[in-house]
């Protein structure tokens, strides 16, 4: 084993290649990922991460591809090509190629002559499929050692004369041993067979009363075997027809041989992108559960690792940590306790590095970077060897020598306790020379320590930086946090006090420490209790910040919600608006039109009948215009009947009267001297003759009483006038009325405050489901005599009412 194989090994670059191999699907890709390793090229690594990252993006698009154990066939086909016969199991690993490359390829789609297609999409359109062989071969083989009826029709054809003559012969040995002649012969009622021949037990004593050929006799002698004569010839027909069985399979089975042998070239590549494409998408379920991302690579750079892990650590329990070298400076020195994670801390980078360099993604934040180290050696742990006679300080010599004899400024060195396992001070002046003489040769080096020596010398040294590993005094145990740029306490005195060492020893102890040590031990207890409340008022602000972001966050929220609400409100009102004044400017415009013809018709006295016509015309369209959306869906209400008064008594002003030719009612406002009389019909006056109209008393309708009832609730009686547009009150009550009926009610009353002038009524609906509100507003929206409306403002009944301003021109 070389020095770097064997510091692969130290830093558990098997074991991670384990994990990889049990991602693969296949057997071959499972070896290909055992047998992977680092590359000593940086654009080689590149091309083998990318392969990772596509298939990465190509399994959130579309899902894991559809591999399947597929066995090497390469041997097989081979073989095929040398004019060999392949066996039934050979052929069906050769028929699930063929299946997995077909659903290979339809996974990945067919793209032929994408430019832009990565390195995983060109494999994928590199797979030759051939779905006639695959179904042949599956037509034709049913399983291992079993070949279908269907592979030939001369196969088909000897097995249904093979079942016939083998019914024929069950048919006259049943016959034979339900005899009773034959009973007394048989040792048993059955039928076996002997050498592919179909016989029966008979009795060593009686074999002369079973006339036929014996084929086996039992251990015991006692039993024999007898083909009797009946069945011999169709016996020897059976045994024919097998050889022929026997002829026919060997030749289906050439044939698939052959057909294997024309396209063997394309099978072998096949089975080599479906390994290689195993093993990519191995890489890609690696990452996914390690959490890992891509690295970026650089050829001459430096090591920043951002929330690395250790791969091989459970990842909920694992600490992360950041580390940083090569840059500023290429030499780390990390101090601190056992068992506080410095091991793990060199692991992880020389780990991490090495994964890089293989292609797989590593377990680190985005922005993580990793040099294109051509070599990474590691001297950690203790190897001492009795057998070899050699200390734990001659062991770790031996691998530093190794190591510095391999030094250059492509390598990461890589030294677990430095100079330990002898005299303290000439240990730690031998670290500092190792590290010196490494750094000389531009390599980078991390190493962990105990000597104070060494924290003084990275202190003090340029491209030198200390790193320590936390450690809590209150609790005894380590974070595992890694604190670059601070060297590490021992706390020796601390956890031995907390363990309870009696304080006089701690006393002597401390007396006894050089001034200088104890100086630089005081100076980084100060320095460790700066920092941690540096970290906690850090991590105070931060969680400020935190809040202040999820505050500003939602203050935007609602303000974007706000704004989307009011955009909302505006388009409606403008769209209403927009109705409103449509509405409005077409039946005006109508009007005028009719009543510019009316003016020159008025000026012919003679034409007074054509003249009531128009004007009463003129009344149906306002009606009509304020309640055109609604007629389109409704079937519009009879007018209400009416009578004769029957009294015989003249016409006198503030009679009703009935316009007999247009079918109206109006009152009687004037009557003349010369019998005209002046009716008002709504907001229109018109005359008439004596014999146009007749003096009628109106039958209520069975709604009135409803209107008349909301009237009452406002404490006053709603004269009949209030139906047939007399004057009316500022206010009407709609509260208790169905929407149909207190839109029909609402519409009479507009008509009349129309009538009476008034330029502003309230309408009250009450607050309840808001659907009788809904329905006045739907109403009032497409009444022409509504110049606008809203709802009450505080004090004049709010959401229960709507405040409604007439157009009275």
């Amino acid at each position: 084993m070389t020095l770097y194989e064997k510091s692969l090994r130290i830093l558990e670059l098997p074991a991670v290649l384990g994990m990889l191999a049990d991602e693969a699907v296949a057997e071959s890709a499972k070896e290909t990922a055992r047998a992977l390793t680092v590359c000593g090229d940086m654009h080689e690594a590149q091309e083998r991460l990318d392969e990772t990252t596509a298939a990465k993006i190509m399994a959130d698009e579309n899902g894991w591809p559809p591999f399947a154990a597929v066995r090497d066939v390469r041997g097989s086909v081979r073989r095929a090509d040398m004019g060999g016969t392949l066996g039934t199991a050979e052929l069906l690993d050769v028929a699930t190629l063929l299946r997995v490359c077909s659903a290979a390829a339809s996974y990945a789609g067919r793209r032929d002559g994408d430019a832009d297609a990565s390195a995983v999409s060109r494999l994928f359109l590199a797979i030759r499929t051939n779905k006639p062989l695959e179904r042949k071969i599956s037509a034709a083989i049913a399983g291992p050692d079993e070949i279908s009826d269907t592979a030939s029709a001369a196969l088909a054809d000897i097995r249904r004369r093979m079942r016939a003559t083998e019914e024929r012969i069950r048919a006259v040995l049943n016959r034979i041993i339900s005899s009773q002649t034959y009973a007394p012969a048989l040792q048993e009622a059955l039928i076996t067979s002997r050498n592919g021949r179909y016989v029966v037990p008979v009795k060593s004593e009686r074999k002369s009363s079973v006339p036929g050929l014996v084929h086996d006799v039992s251990s015991t002698g006692a039993t024999l075997f007898i083909e009797p004569a009946p069945v011999v010839e169709a016996n020897n027909e059976l045994r024919e027809m097998a050889a022929d069985e026997k002829r026919e399979i060997e030749r289906i089975l050439a044939e698939l041989s052959a057909d294997c042998a024309a396209c063997g070239d394309d099978l072998i590549s096949d089975f080599e992108y479906i390994t290689e494409l195993d093993f990519i998408f191995a890489k890609a379920k690696l990452s996914y559960k390690l959490k890992a991302s891509a690295p970026e690579l650089s050829e001459r750079g430096a090591v920043k690792l951002l929330r690395a892990r250790h791969p091989l650590l459970p990842a909920g329990s694992a600490v992360p940590i950041d580390l940083q070298i090569g840059a500023e400076y290429n030499a780390v020195v990390i101090t601190g306790p056992n068992t506080g994670g410095k091991t793990v801390a060199l692991k992880t980078l020389g780990l991490l590095c090495a994964m890089a360099m293989c292609g797989l993604h590593i377990p680190a934040g985005a922005g993580s970077a990793v040099p294109a180290y051509r070599r990474i050696l590691a001297d950690i742990g203790d190897e001492q060897s009795i057998e070899q006679s050699l200390s734990t300080f001659s062991s770790h010599m031996t691998n530093i020598v190794s190591i510095l004899g391999a030094r250059g400024s492509d390598t990461l060195m890589l030294f677990d306790e430095l100079g330990a396992g002898t005299d303290p001070s000439e240990g730690a002046a031998l670290a500092v020379s190792i590290i010196e003489y490494a750094r000389a040769s531009g390599a980078a080096v991390a190493a962990t320590t105990h000597y104070s020596e060494l924290k003084t010398y990275a202190l003090t040294s340029p491209g030198v930086v200390n790193a320590s590993c936390e450690f809590d005094v209150e609790t005894l145990r380590p974070t595992y946090r890694l604190l670059m740029g601070v060297p590490g306490k021992s706390n020796a005195f601390a956890i031995s006090r907390r363990l309870g060492l009696p304080e006089e020893v701690l006393e002597d102890a401390a007396r006894r420490v050089d001034a200088a040590d104890a100086s630089l031990e005081d100076v980084l207890g100060e320095l460790e209790a700066q920092r941690r409340r540096t970290r906690e008022e850090l991590e105070e602000a931060e969680r400020a910040l935190e809040t202040a972001r999820a505050d500003a966050a939602r203050a935007a929220g609602y303000l974007a919600e706000i704004r989307r609400e009011r955009d909302k409100a505006e388009a409606a009102a403008r769209r209403e608006a927009g109705a409103i004044l449509g509405g409005a400017r077409a039946a005006a415009a109508e009007v005028m039109e009719r009543l510019d013809r009316l003016r020159a018709e008025i000026q012919n006295e003679n034409n007074i009948q054509t003249l009531n016509r128009a004007k009463a015309d003129i009344f149906r369209k306002l009606n009509e215009a304020d309640a055109a959306p609604e007629s389109a869906s409704e079937a519009p209400e009879p007018p209400e009947s009416w009578e004769a008064d029957g009294t015989g008594r003249a016409i006198v002003p503030g009679d009703t009267v009935m316009l007999s030719s247009l079918g109206a009612r109006a009152v009687v406002e004037d009557v003349g001297q010369d019998g005209l009389m002046t009716l008002r019909a709504g907001a229109v006056k018109i005359t008439a003759r004596p014999g146009d109209v007749t003096l009628t008393k109106a039958k209520a309708k069975d709604k009135a009483p409803r209107a008349r009832r909301g009237a009452a609730q406002r404490g006053t009686e709603a004269p009949a006038e209030a139906i047939s547009g007399a004057r009316v009150g500022p206010e009407l009550d709609l509260r208790g009325m169905a929407s149909d009926e207190a839109a029909d009610a609402l519409e009479r009353y507009l008509d009349d405050a129309v009538m009476s002038r008034l330029e502003t009524v309230t309408v009250i609906h009450g607050k309840g489901t808001g659907a009788l509100r809904r329905a006045v507003h739907e109403r009032l929206r497409r009444s022409p005599g509504v110049a606008s409306f809203r709802l009450g403002r505080y004090g004049e009944g709010e959401t229960g009412v709507t405040v409604v301003s007439m157009r009275l021109n």
